[in-house]
């Protein structure tokens, strides 16, 4: 009977070790936000303010980590007002129609190191596409103040603005054909 118990208990132990953890974004400590060429001289920089983002996992190292994220379009922030106000018009991202950008993943491989594919679906002007990112798992440890466990990530990638019927009228000279996406932040486990 002894010996039922240990087995269960240890049964019980490494299902509680390997069960799905869920992680939310910390929005204190997190950055969303993309890059475009203007007029082939300069970068063109936004972020976003209102977002929400987490991360499933039942691994330590994240190898199985599911992502799903969620962007307010109409939370565009270029720190240009009236810059803002175009780009949220149907001219660019028509927040009014498509108030909404998601990203999904549908896998998440270790390619070396901290280093990883993350691959999933971006809904992004009323288009749904399969985009390939890079991301690098910055480390895990815990909050000194609040004693939670706290993970990094710097995720980036590149993707075709026409492929999503995104400013199709801009030529390239005047607009990168390029979005360049780049979040990093840090995720608290639940």
């Amino acid at each position: 009977m002894k010996k039922i118990t240990i087995i269960a208990s240890l049964l019980a132990l490494s299902a509680t070790t390997f069960a799905q953890s869920k992680w939310s974004v910390d929005k204190a400590h997190a950055r969303l936000g993309y890059t475009i060429s203007h007029m082939t001289l300069s970068e063109s920089e936004g972020n976003f303010k209102s977002y929400t983002a987490d991360i499933t996992a039942s691994k330590a190292d994240f190898s199985d980590a599911s992502f799903n994220i969620s962007i307010d379009v109409a939370s565009l922030n270029t720190e240009n007002e009236m810059r803002d106000k175009h780009l949220k018009s149907a001219d660019f991202f028509d927040a009014e129609k498509y108030p909404t950008i998601t990203f999904k993943s549908t896998s998440f491989k270790k390619t070396s190191g901290n280093q990883y594919r993350l691959v999933g679906d971006l809904t992004f002007h009323g288009v749904t596409k399969q985009v390939m990112l890079n991301a690098v798992y910055n480390g895990t440890q815990e909050n000194a103040q609040s004693k939670k466990l706290v993970a990094g990530f710097t995720i980036t990638g590149t993707f075709k603005r026409k492929d999503f019927g995104f400013a199709t009228e801009a030529p390239a000279t005047m607009l990168g054909e390029d979005v360049k996406l780049r979040a990093s932040g840090e995720f608290v486990k639940e």
